[in-house]
């Protein structure tokens, strides 16, 4: 009895841990890691983890979780890229050490128990993606692949993109609905993508998916979301309604001759289906959305009355679907292709071939890169034979012949294109060279890109274009010399980039994006939940308080300002008349004005220190010397100039008080005598010296100062004030009071081009006066 309880009790423990080492080979899995399949290459691996380092690696992605994220990343490629833990992973779901304890433990448990079985698929949990289906590997997306090729590949197909996690039981319940659609919509040409929320929240974050399973699709870069039942009509239909609705144009005998005549202004071949199916194919319209930019689509049901005369004229059998691309001749088919089950692959190989008109127009840069591209190798060469005329039936018996040559002599190395002059004027003044006997008149020009940056070798023909069998035989002969002469096109230039003829006008784009951004809101507000619709929200919010805050501010700022506004000119020098020196100490009382507002300190003997000798190094102190009498003027003035120069952290703004600190200033300008000698102190006019309106900016630590002189008044050029500007007109103003006085010369302009001085300050331009050391400030 004892040995069988004993026996049960092991029993137990090899189940928790076997259920142990289950659980913790599910939480790490280095071909998710790595977003690889099983049945991956080491290419493929290497690849794939060269990409998510560089993404990933902590000295580049500053996520709180890179670090993470990057170790997980190295121990995944460290166990795939050795082949030994690769099988050991693959046979046991893990990849360490332990593989051969494990493994005996398990051997003794049968041996143990030989009578005893149980399947092992018991412990294969279906939450864990791995375990549940392998089919979405292939599919999986990180950010980086996101948003470097999906982004941009929405703009040539739809992609259906599903978030799903472990442990989510409606993403087991949607599996087998999803795979059926999967397969069958990447066969028509639309994108598929799986984004595992618990390895890729930055993208599931990024897609704005809050919950999973969530089904979104991506075209034109516009996420939308699906929100309705999960089953295969409602899915395909999702994928329909992504696609823009006039991609295809339904097609009777009353339109088709409008239609076909279009490919004139619109410059692009058409192409016309004939099917029996009512409804458009969804094939038909993926088709048309990829090759948007190239050709127009039309369809034509083959069973509705009113398209007989269509399908007698072009000879269409009415059961097999027809494909017919039509180029400048509408009364025949350029070329034409047929097929019971029409594939996308059959599809693709039939429009590739036909993508341009056999002389289509250059109305963009991108159309003439594609048409003429660039010369890769002596072996690869492609010329382009350039028709340039005009508009107008002056003109269309040069094209018409120029068109029949380009359609008889059509060759892969050889493109026939035309341009007209008006509309691209730059381009045909280059090649012309506006020479007067081209004038009026069509002119043929063959040529060659040689890089991307314009360069052409060409050869103009030496007579206008007229079409002639004269005309015909000199283009064909030099044709003919072209392929053993490559040297024939003589001349270079360098061509600008061509006007785009067709682009919309920007009122209409601006208007186009305005409907565009409106419908997304009424999508969102209708469809979205609240918590996909917080940052619509939050914006909305914002700019209302943002707008009633404003209104508030305003309100109150402009009593404010008709309070503390400055008084004119002419009211200030009549106050300046009346008012007493105990009036101008009651002024400097006041405060600054809002606008403009600078914190000045005054430089007292308190903060002395901290403020200048000990200062940072790098860090300046401005120091502005006023008096009580001009404290306030002064002050508004020197705020007004040095605002723009409040951002820097290396600046300091203070000012001095002439009637405190003379002496400590007077010993400072003894040090820029070099510039402009300084009476010394025992000068008969040294306590009637003004030196208000000086400013000094002050290195505490390099024990240097710069200096600015006030602008005189009546000075044209005005005085820069820099260091260098510090000249002998100071006598000058030392002669009497008269000179400095208020009342000869404005106080408010003593500080006139002082921002200009600090611009000088920070270009480091200024003269330096530099002294042993900073003197006391008693």
């Amino acid at each position: 009895m004892e040995l069988g309880r004993a026996g049960l009790a092991w029993t137990a423990a090899l189940l928790l841990a076997a259920l142990g080492a289950q659980a913790a080979a599910g939480d790490f899995n280095p071909y998710r890691v790595l977003g690889v399949g099983r049945s991956s290459s080491q290419a493929d691996i290497k690849k794939a983890y060269k990409r998510l380092a560089r993404e990933w690696h902590p000295d580049k992605n500053k996520d709180p979780g890179a670090e993470d994220k990057f170790i997980q990343i190295s121990k995944a490629y460290e166990i795939l890229s050795n082949e030994e833990k690769r099988a050991n992973f693959d046979r046991y779901g893990d990849a360490g050490e332990s593989q051969g304890y494990s493994q005996h433990q398990h051997r003794q448990f049968h041996h143990f128990h030989e009578g005893f079985y149980f399947d092992e698929s018991f412990f294969h949990f279906p939450f864990n993606s791995e375990r549940r289906d392998t089919s979405d590997e292939k599919y999986l997306l990180h950010f980086s692949h996101y948003v470097n090729e999906i982004v941009p590949d929405s703009f040539k197909k739809p992609y259906l993109i599903k978030i799903t996690s472990d442990w989510c039981f409606s993403c087991i319940h949607i599996e087998p609905v999803w795979k059926e659609v999967a397969q069958e919509l990447e066969a028509l040409g639309v994108g598929i993508g799986v984004v595992h929320a618990g390895y890729e929240r930055r993208l599931a974050h990024h897609l704005g998916a809050h919950s999973t399973p969530s089904i979104l699709g991506l075209i034109n870069g516009k996420i939308t979301f699906f929100h309705n039942a999960v089953i295969r009509e409602n899915l395909r239909q999702f994928v329909e309604n992504l696609l823009p609705g006039n991609l295809v144009e339904k097609i009777t005998d009353k339109n088709y001759v409008p239609f076909l005549s279009n490919w004139k202004k619109e410059n692009k071949p058409h192409v016309l289906l004939f099917d029996h199916m009512p409804a458009v194919p969804l094939l038909y319209k993926l088709t048309a959305f990829a090759y948007r930019d190239y050709l127009s689509f039309g369809y034509v049901y083959v069973g509705l009355r009113g398209t007989e005369e269509l399908s007698s004229q072009y000879n269409i059998n009415v059961y097999t679907p027809t494909m017919m691309i039509f180029k400048e001749h509408i009364d025949r088919p350029a070329d034409v292709v047929q097929a019971r089950d029409m594939k996308k692959q059959l599809i693709d190989d039939f429009l590739s071939q036909n993508k341009f008109l056999m002389a289509a127009r250059l109305t963009n840069q991108r159309l003439f890169q594609e048409l003429c591209p660039v010369k890769k190798s002596h072996r690869q060469r492609k010329h382009c034979v350039v028709l340039l005329t005009g508009e107008g039936d002056k003109f269309a018996e040069a094209y018409e012949a120029f068109l029949t040559f380009a359609v008889a002599n059509t060759k892969d190395t050889l493109k026939f294109v035309h341009i007209y002059n008006d509309r691209q004027p730059e381009f045909a003044d280059t090649l012309l060279m506006d020479e007067e006997k081209y004038r009026g008149k069509s002119a043929v020009v063959i040529l060659e890109r040689r890089n991307n940056a314009g360069k052409i070798a060409y050869k103009t023909l030496e007579e206008a274009w007229q079409g002639s069998k004269e005309d015909n035989f000199i283009l064909l002969d030099l044709l003919d010399q072209l392929r053993t002469d490559p040297g024939l096109l003589s001349s270079e230039t360098v061509l600008a980039d061509l006007n785009d003829e067709l682009a919309p006008m920007f009122l209409i784009r601006w208007l186009y994006s305005m409907l565009d951004y409106i419908s997304d809101c009424w999508d969102s507000l209708f469809h979205s939940n609240w918590r996909e619709m917080m940052p619509l929200l939050s914006l909305l919010f914002s700019a209302l308080f943002i707008l009633f805050g404003t209104v508030i501010v305003q309100a109150f700022s402009d009593s404010s300002d008709t309070r503390d506004s400055p008084p004119s000119e002419k009211e200030e020098t009549a106050a300046k008349t009346e008012k007493n020196d105990a009036s101008f100490s009651k002024e400097s009382n006041s405060r600054i004005p809002k606008k403009g507002f600078v914190e000045v300190t005054e430089l007292t003997d308190i903060n002395y220190n901290s403020n200048l000798v000990r200062l940072r190094p790098g860090h300046m102190n401005v120091v502005l010397i006023l008096s009580n009498s001009t404290k306030t003027i002064l002050l508004q003035k020197f705020a007004l100039e040095v605002y723009t120069f409040t951002g820097s952290s290396s600046l300091h703004f203070s000012f001095l008080s002439l009637d405190k600190h003379r002496e400590w200033l007077e010993y400072l300008l003894e040090f820029a005598q070099d510039a402009a000698p300084i009476p010394n102190q025992y000068d008969k006019h040294f306590l009637e010296r003004d030196y208000t309106g000086y400013v000094l900016a002050l290195n505490g630590h390099k024990k240097y100062f710069c200096l600015f002189k006030p602008h005189r008044s009546g000075d044209e050029g005005g005085t820069l004030g820099s260091c260098e500007d510090y000249d002998s007109s100071l006598h000058m103003e030392a002669r009497g009071k008269s000179s400095c006085s208020p009342g000869s010369r404005s106080i408010k302009n003593k500080l006139h081009k002082l921002s200009f001085w600090m611009e000088r300050l920070l270009e480091g331009s200024l003269q330096r006066f530099y002294i042993p050391s900073w003197p006391a400030l008693d």
